[in-house]
């Protein structure tokens, strides 16, 4: 890894060194198209409403009640509820660095009076321990979630530091946490982990924005103590709290899902500021087993409800996937630092697949409403949420307002405030595009030479990306790299360089070297059209159905484009046709609808000797799917992800009995 230490100061990550260098948010912004409409709902809708709730259940208020010695009666909310204010804080905080107008600086200092309020002498901040009725400081490293939350404060006061080039109170705030917890964990104290990661990736990011070693020091402290049987063997084993063997060891992502993204955040960050390859290798060893083995066509990942985790390889149910929108965050953080460490572009892919399918999908139109967990394939239309309700934890069959874990509404405000810091890196030759959106860069080459650029694009919905040079160096040639994302595999994309030469260019990237204009443009063509997708026959429970997906867009099924108020378990479809584009971004998808006979339905067995002959014959008819992130918009659904087919779905046992070959 090389040195790189000319970084903007505006940034959710800022690794010394590695293969690439972020662009910042004071160097990237987003003007307009499909993430534009999202963060500008995100920054005029979201964050008011997550603020409104928090006040409203009581959580911010939780801080008050320490500073005025009625915690004992008065708190509300679950023991990380502080993490939730915390990570509004560093969403508003990110929000405010792109905002002139100062319209959240009243909001993030009267949220930060009030938390500041409740800190101890000694830096110890917390509402559900450690004051008088309650239990004892660190006294649940299991599930009490207290350096988890640390971590989330610790954010919070990083991103106001960066976003206003100061440090303001709540990055004292945060220091003050942070030094207690290097006195309180270091060497010679409590030499033990949290039983949810998320301080790991924190205190990196706080030393390398004071440039204190004692942080980094204490966040190598927690990746080695990992693993090594510090927490107790509860219910659910200790590999949920990815304690049952060492980082170092590990061979795929495991365990509770957040938990083991957050983890492989913060082994990242400590691998990269120590020069640690063999850490590096080993979380690149584990999220290419993850992916390979243990992640949703829709980049999410998590297939288990009762606890939340990973299921084992290839045990990807549509129905009961969890693919909870926090891994889909957290999935997000870990796939950009392995970017910004290795340069590959298999990470922005990912990065990619999950923002447009995961994240993009929890939040309502109107951004007041989530999806906590992200299923494939709905059964039954659900019932709209109380809008003055808390829903339970994913029990809502539509979005849900809040729900008394409320942690989704929180990190996706996070995350679309800082996205414009994913979409481009530097490096000694030149610049990085990683991720597709109408988009103002300037920033500076190696050396201080100053370049800007403009990219207009109708992606996702099209695929030409168009790139105009608008300030360059007069006399020296850099390189622009355009990713070529993985998906346009067997449809060839094409680059055209400013004097007009096409050539087709492979998955991977593709790069421009010249000196540059002003005026020079360069265009990526991709090829977005309808694609089949098949799983991996390893895959038992989607296993003879197909999925469509359009550039980065996977597509559903949805019952309120069936007629009759028919579900989509009539929904068949002939993969030997191609799927074409409909209206208004849907997809039309060759096939036909099949109603089983009521005597089926009715009987009282389920299975029963197989009956060629009972093969139901339907007209065939135009299927209408939509975007994945844009379903249950429309009120109350049955959808489906993975689509039967209208072959006969004969298993080779059964063809053997029937005498085919």
């Amino acid at each position: 890894m090389s040195d790189n230490r000319e970084l903007s100061t505006v940034l959710p990550v800022a690794p010394s060194r590695g293969r690439l260098r972020p662009l910042g948010l004071d160097e990237v912004r987003i003007t307009g198209g499909f993430w534009a409409g999202r963060r500008e709902t995100n920054a005029n809708a979201t964050l008011a409403h997550c603020r409104d709730w928090m006040e409203r259940v009581g959580w911010t208020g939780n801080f008050r009640a320490v500073a005025e010695g009625r915690i004992q009666h008065d708190r509300r909310g679950r023991e990380f509820a502080d993490s939730e204010v915390y990570k509004l804080l560093e969403a508003m905080s990110w929000q405010s660095g792109t905002d002139p107008s100062g319209t959240l600086d009243h909001d993030i200092a009267a949220l930060t009076e009030a938390v500041a309020s409740a800190q101890e002498p000694d830096g110890y901040l917390n509402t559900a321990f450690g004051h008088p009725g309650q239990q004892p400081r660190y006294s649940d490293l299991e599930w009490g979630h207290e350096l988890y939350c640390y971590g989330h404060l610790i954010q919070a006061g990083v991103a106001q530091a960066r976003a206003k080039g100061c440090e303001g109170e709540l990055t004292k705030v945060a220091r003050r946490a942070a030094d207690h917890i290097c006195a309180t964990f270091g060497r010679g104290g409590i030499e033990r982990v949290c039983g949810h990661a998320e301080i790991e990736p924190a205190l990196v990011e706080l030393a390398r924005l004071t440039g204190e070693q004692r942080y980094l020091d204490q966040a190598a402290l927690f990746i080695d103590r990992r693993g090594q049987g510090t927490l107790a063997d509860g219910e659910f084993g200790r590999v949920y709290h990815q304690d049952d063997i060492p980082v170092r060891d590990a061979t795929t992502l495991r365990g509770h899902a957040v938990r083991a993204l957050y983890l492989a955040s913060g082994a990242v960050d400590v691998a990269v500021e120590t020069g640690d390859e063999e850490l590096l290798a080993a979380v690149i060893r584990q999220w290419a087993a993850g992916v390979a083995r243990r992640t949703y066509l829709t980049g999410g990942m998590g297939s288990h409800h009762r606890d939340e985790a990973f299921g084992d390889d290839f045990v990807l149910p549509p129905d009961r996937a969890y693919s909870e929108t926090c891994a889909g965050v957290a999935s997000v953080q870990l796939s950009w630092r392995l970017l910004l460490a290795t340069g590959d572009p298999r990470y922005a892919d990912l990065a990619e697949r999950t923002l447009f399918n995961v994240v993009a999908t929890s939040p309502a139109e109107d951004g007041r409403s989530f999806f906590y967990a992200n299923t494939l394939h709905r059964r039954h239309r659900g019932a709209v949420p109380a809008p003055d309700a808390v829903s339970p934890r994913a029990e809502s069959s539509l979005r849900a307002p809040w729900f008394a874990v409320s942690c989704c509404p929180t990190n996706v405000a996070r995350t679309l405030a800082q996205l414009p810091a994913h979409l481009a890196t530097a490096d000694d030759q030149g610049i990085q595009l990683h991720q597709y959106a109408d988009a103002e860069i300037t920033t500076s080459l190696t050396g201080g030479h100053g370049i800007a650029f403009t990219v207009r694009t109708d992606f996702p919905s099209g695929g030409n990306v168009t790139v105009r040079i608008d300030r360059s160096p007069p006399d020296r040639p850099w390189t622009l790299s355009l990713r070529v994302p993985a998906w346009t595999e067997g449809a060839p994309a094409h680059l055209v360089d400013p004097d007009g030469t096409a050539r087709t260019v492979a998955p991977g990237t593709a790069e421009v070297t010249r000196v540059f204009v002003p005026g020079d443009e360069i265009r990526l063509e991709l090829p977005v059209t309808p694609r089949w997708i098949a799983p991996d026959p390893r895959i038992d429970a989607v296993r003879g159905t197909v999925a469509v997906q359009r550039g980065p867009l996977v597509y559903c099924a949805e019952s309120v484009d069936l007629s009759d108020g028919r579900d989509v378990d009539v929904v068949r479809v002939d993969p030997s046709a191609e799927p074409e584009d409909g209206p208004d971004g849907t997809v039309i998808a060759p096939g036909e609808l099949v109603e089983q006979p009521a005597a089926d339905r009715d009987a009282g067995w389920p299975y029963r000797p197989l009956d060629r002959a009972a093969v139901s014959a339907a007209e065939p008819t135009g299927i209408v799917l939509v975007p994945y992130n844009s379903w249950a918009n429309r009120g109350p659904s049955t959808m489906r992800v993975w689509l039967p087919t209208t072959e006969t779905q004969i298993s080779e046992q059964a063809r053997e009995q029937l005498g085919e070959p």
